[in-house]
């Protein structure tokens, strides 16, 4: 199946500014994400991970450097329609009350309804495509404040999909979750990004989860810039001990391990 390239970043420098000052985090970051793939950034806190979140996601501008969603530069895309492009699930456990699963997921469906936000038979079906893809059908009239971290972070992906965007942006969707659940949720999204040729970009610190998973992994280090390539490459390579100071027992378990499956 074709992989198409549906992320394009050219010589981007993302970071802060101020009225006296200008903070760069990372910087030179060149490369290309595509549709179908489970895309992986990996990097220790304050490395920058979030920030290029935000800056692709089109919330943070970026300091210099060019993005391209589907052929067309961000900055050309008006918010409305950039929601129909990008769904983003963020970090922050979210503190809705008194609100179902299915009135969550139906919020997806907020950037093609009208004024008043009411869905049609046709988002509703939508948001119980949705529920069925990430198999959460049962929970569509459990309150939300009633489910565990897995299931809330469940919701929160297939509120993305009844987005129905191409591109999905996540910032450290396992976090929170216990062992068995984030294992569950990043085999979820794998499967979503093959069946749906979706684009699925997420930062996370599960290593070894990212290795088993990933089919490309982004590496972020302070003052190190960007390094990427499929999991087997890096780890070949010695990417992953040079980026986390992995000691030579660990690296030799982790190429084991990668390489072995």
């Amino acid at each position: 199946m074709k992989r198409e390239e549906t992320i394009q970043i050219r010589n981007l420098s993302i970071g802060y500014t101020s009225k006296h000052s200008v903070k760069v985090v990372t910087e030179g970051i060149t490369d290309t994400i595509r549709s179908g793939k489970l895309t992986c950034l990996l990097g220790e806190n304050g490395s920058g991970k979030s920030t290029l979140l935000r800056t692709l996601s089109g919330f943070l501008p970026p300091l210099s450097g060019e993005i391209s969603i589907l052929g067309k530069p961000l900055k050309a895309y008006r918010e409305k329609e950039l929601a129909t492009v990008i769904g983003v699930v963020l970090t922050e456990k979210s503190n809705l009350q008194n609100m179902t699963v299915e009135e969550l997921v139906g919020m997806g469906r907020s950037p093609y309804t009208g004024f008043w936000g009411r869905l049609s038979a046709g988002d509703r079906a939508k948001v119980g495509e949705a529920l069925a893809m990430v198999g959460i059908a049962s929970l569509r009239d459990r309150l939300v404040q009633t489910l565990s971290d897995g299931e809330r972070q469940k919701v929160m992906i297939a509120k993305a999909l009844a987005q129905e965007t191409p591109i999905i942006f996540l910032d450290e969707p396992t976090a929170f979750l216990d062992y068995p659940s984030k294992v569950e949720i990043l085999h979820l999204l794998h499967r979503l990004s093959r069946e749906m040729q979706k684009t699925v970009f997420l930062s996370t610190h599960d290593l070894e989860l990212a290795l088993q998973v990933a089919d490309q992994l982004w590496l972020m280090a302070k003052g190190r810039g960007v390094h990427t390539g499929t999991p087997e490459d890096l780890t070949r390579d010695g990417s992953l001990e040079r980026f986390f100071n992995l000691p030579d027992s660990e690296k030799r378990i982790k190429i084991h391990f990668d390489l072995n499956q």
